[in-house]
């Protein structure tokens, strides 16, 4: 980059100069006064051809795959400023005049709007409570189950087996060997060898002693680590032993079997940021967050994969049927999606979703709104396009990613009725609690 800079201002240098002379010519002559060329004529030009356009695509594809994040100014505004900056400096220092063409040329500034349509994706904590950014929720759910130990041991430990570790076969396959010893216990309470648990088991190492929380399971339920002699070995093994107030209470060993069984992992719940605007022409427009763009590890990969693949199907004669299954391949690298229903009234309820949701979630946040919840109601698309209920498909299956503009219509029979009672069909629907804290779009 610093060699690169240095060959721009040689080149600037050069050029402030002035025109240049022969050597062997005297100080009095001047050059003769070249005649001005004739443009030539510019010849039409030919587009690509299909095996150029295929190769340009291939090639753009690999590039984006492996260019490296650039350091520095990444425009070339920016690096010529950074250029005029360093000559305008050598010129002060030396009292010459200021190169011509070093004016600063101000750096073009970065496109966002500060009134964004929700600040971002966030999380709530169902232990605590707390509202979590997206890079918060894992933390702070760990955190918070640790801290559960000191109140429920047991309850803890169950949420760390099913929480800390995401290999949910290897949960399922660790939790059901447990169960399986407490079986033994439940049905043989006279038997010392099922009240015994060898660490070193070949089982007890590739099912449990592999999960995070186990250990924690088997002392909060009342088994203690004891070293114990083994038959035909002189070095002592350690052991699992259930201790005999624990065995006096097969009914706690029970429940919490079943509590270990039916427990799920804890998951931060997707916040809806539910709020409500008063009518506004800007009601189609989204200014969204980098939340609703941003791409995970594995979602980054799953891009480079489609790009790859798209590079092969420019060779390739698609049916019907393989570009509907490419457009649903495209809709669903969303993860979120941010929906406004316009009520009768004008007024738009707006709230934060998953991509992969279904529109019965999207019914259920619509009737939580409502003062009468028990009323039946359509939803609408673009285009008039209805959103039955009952097909209970994924938000990104009906094109309503990242972002979309629906209307909220009354069943035929309710707007009957209410046509019949006099009343006004575009009245506010809505709660007096969402009305008192109706918003600005802006």
């Amino acid at each position: 980059m610093k060699k690169f800079f240095q060959e721009i201002k040689a080149d600037i240098k050069f050029k402030s100069a002035g025109p240049g002379q022969k050597l062997t010519d005297s100080a009095g002559e001047k050059a003769p006064r070249e005649k001005p060329q004739q443009p030539a004529l510019r010849q039409p030009r030919q587009g690509p051809t299909d095996e150029a356009q295929m190769a340009a695509a291939a090639a753009l594809a690999l590039l984006e795959q492996k260019q490296p994040r650039a350091r520095g100014p990444t425009s070339q505004d920016s690096i010529r400023n950074q250029v005029r900056k360093e000559l305008r400096a050598e010129a002060t220092a030396s009292g010459g005049p200021e190169l011509p063409g070093t004016k600063e040329v101000p750096e073009p500034k970065e496109e966002g709007s500060t009134h964004l349509a929700v600040p971002g994706v966030y999380f709530t904590c169902p232990l605590t409570g707390a509202t979590l950014r997206r890079d918060q929720r894992d933390t702070h759910i760990k955190e918070a189950i640790l801290s559960h130990f000191s109140t429920d041991p047991v309850a803890a430990s169950i949420m760390k087996i099913h929480t800390f570790n995401r290999d949910r076969d290897r949960v399922k396959l660790g939790v059901d060997t447990i169960a399986k010893y407490l079986d033994n216990i439940h049905l043989h309470p006279e038997e010392e060898k099922y009240r015994k648990i060898k660490l070193q088991n070949k089982v007890f190492q590739e099912r449990i002693n592999c999960l995070e929380g186990t250990h924690e399971f088997f002392e909060a339920i009342g088994f203690q680590r004891m070293l114990l002699p083994v038959p035909d070995q002189e070095d002592l093994e350690e052991f699992y032993v259930l201790s005999e107030a624990a065995l006096a209470q097969p009914q706690s060993l029970e429940r919490h079997k079943e509590q270990l069984l039916g427990a799920e992992p804890v998951r931060a719940k997707l916040d809806r940021q539910r709020r409500v605007f008063r009518p506004s022409p800007l009601a189609s427009q989204f200014d969204l967050p980098g939340d609703f763009f941003n791409l995970t590890a594995e979602e980054i990969k799953r891009e480079q994969r489609l790009r790859a693949d798209a590079v092969e199907r420019l060779s390739v004669l698609r049916t019907k049927a393989m570009r509907e299954r490419e457009e649903q391949r495209e809709l669903r690298k969303y993860t979120y999606t941010l929906l406004r229903i316009r009520l009768p009234d004008g007024c738009l309820l707006q709230g934060t979703f998953y991509a992969r949701e279904r529109l019965s979630s999207l019914y259920e946040f619509v009737r939580e709104a409502l003062q009468n919840d028990w009323l039946p109601f359509e939803l609408l698309a673009s285009g008039g396009q209805k959103l039955p209920e009952e097909e209970n498909l994924a938000l990104n299956e009906c094109g309503l990613v990242p972002s979309a503009l629906l209307t909220f219509s009354w069943d035929a029979a309710v707007l009957e009725d209410i046509k019949a009672a006099g009343a006004e069909p575009n009245s506010s629907i809505l709660k007096p609690e969402l009305l008192a804290a109706i918003e600005k779009l802006s």
